[in-house]
C-alpha cells in the first residue's frame, strides 16, 4: 500500500469518527438519559464523544507522522 493511500485512509477514518463522535451529542429522544443531563442517541455521553474525538485524534498524529517520513 502506497504512503499516499495510508494517508488518505487515515484521513478518512479520522472524518468519521471526528463525525460520529459529535453525533453522540445530537438530542433525541431515547429510554434512557446521558449523564449530560439530556437525551441523546448515545447513552454513554460525554465518554463515548471523548473516546471517538481522542480515536480520530490518533487517526490524524499516524496520518501526520506517515507523511513526515522521507521518500524512499
Amino acid at each position: 500500500m502506497s504512503r499516499k493511500t495510508l494517508s488518505f485512509i487515515l484521513l478518512v477514518i479520522a472524518a468519521i469518527l471526528a463525525v460520529l463522535g459529535l453525533a453522540t451529542l445530537v438530542p433525541h429522544t431515547s429510554m434512557t438519559m446521558s449523564d449530560l443531563g439530556y437525551d441523546t442517541y448515545c447513552p454513554f455521553a460525554p465518554y463515548s464523544t471523548i473516546t471517538l474525538l481522542v480515536l480520530a485524534g490518533l487517526a490524524w498524529m499516524v496520518r501526520s507522522h506517515i507523511r513526515s517520513l522521507p521518500a524512499e
